[in-house]
């Protein structure tokens, strides 16, 4: 039983992870069709933030909390301006963006390595995430529980503002007809640039995740953007319960793998088994429902 439980609890809480940095992906891939391979760069901004804001604020307690927000704003606005620096030029070209943002992610790793060095730093765990609860045998870390809870207010978050909004109506209304919605009166230039912030502060919150659960690595996104683009695809553009139940399968799928193979192995197997399904459900697991005229 062990031997199923523990690659079933630690892959949900790495789906988790997964699903936070795909949500921005989402956003941003589906909206404006841009391949930003620099997302996971957001994500190591966000761990970074979690690191710093330790050294300002002491207790580990008040910290891990404060940095959520600062993490979000961080990682947005690094977003903002690749968005507004290079990104604006380049819509409907999504090899160019998928080229100069491999360049802007090996810049930020670089700047990275300059100012905090290659070795990366720990981060505190507060108070409150320490110890485990054990199911079935497994011991989990709370650590990896607050992930999962981190995941699931992100997710619930989102979904509040593309449902319940003026703006996410908006979003909405450009990612199934951008030339419709400009006629409207929709600023699809404003909606970009929001879009891009809120999708690159939602990898910024999964840097705190992952800072938590790793410390901090100049590298660490590059661990995470291709899984995160899979789950993307596999679940469907632009559909959050397809990105749901894609990373939730992505870890889960990853987990097992890895006990059965090295973690390298098991990450080109789970790649494998994406590409052959998205040969039989191109679509991936969800699609847009719309209304044709007969």
């Amino acid at each position: 039983m062990e031997s199923f439980t523990t690659p079933l609890l630690t892959g949900t809480s790495t789906g988790a992870i997964l699903l936070i940095a795909a949500l921005g992906l989402a956003l941003t891939f589906g909206q404006m069709g841009v391949i930003n391979m620099a997302h996971g760069e957001f994500l190591m901004a966000g761990a970074y933030t979690t690191y710093l804001t330790q050294q300002v604020v002491s207790s580990a307690d008040v910290s891990v909390l404060l940095a959520i927000p600062v993490a979000f704003l961080v990682a947005g606005l690094l977003g903002l301006a690749l968005e507004a620096g290079i990104i604006r030029w380049m819509y409907h070209r999504p090899l160019d963006t998928l080229l100069v943002t491999v360049g802007v992610g090996m810049v930020l790793q670089q700047l990275a390595k300059d100012l905090f060095g290659a070795q990366g730093d720990p981060v505190r765990e507060p108070g409150w995430l320490q110890g485990n609860l054990t199911v079935l045998g497994y011991h989990w870390p709370y650590t990896r529980m607050f992930t999962i809870v981190l995941a699931v207010v992100a997710l619930g978050g989102l979904a509040a503002l593309l449902k319940r909004t003026r703006f996410g109506r908006q979003i909405r209304a450009t990612v199934q007809n951008r030339d419709l919605a400009e006629t409207m009166g929709i600023s699809t230039r404003r909606v970009d640039r929001i879009t891009f912030f809120v999708g690159s502060g939602l990898a910024g919150v999964g840097g705190v995740a992952v800072a938590l659960a790793s410390g901090t690595n100049p590298t660490l996104g590059t661990s995470y953007i291709i899984p995160a683009f899979l789950v993307v695809v596999a679940g469907g553009l632009g559909q959050l319960r397809g990105t749901v139940l894609a990373a939730w399968l992505v870890g889960v799928v990853t987990a097992f793998l890895t006990d059965w193979f090295s973690g390298s192995t098991a990450q080109v197997i789970t790649f494998a088994l994406v590409v052959v399904f998205l040969q039989v459900r191109p679509q991936g697991l969800f699609t847009v429902r719309t209304r044709g005229l007969a």
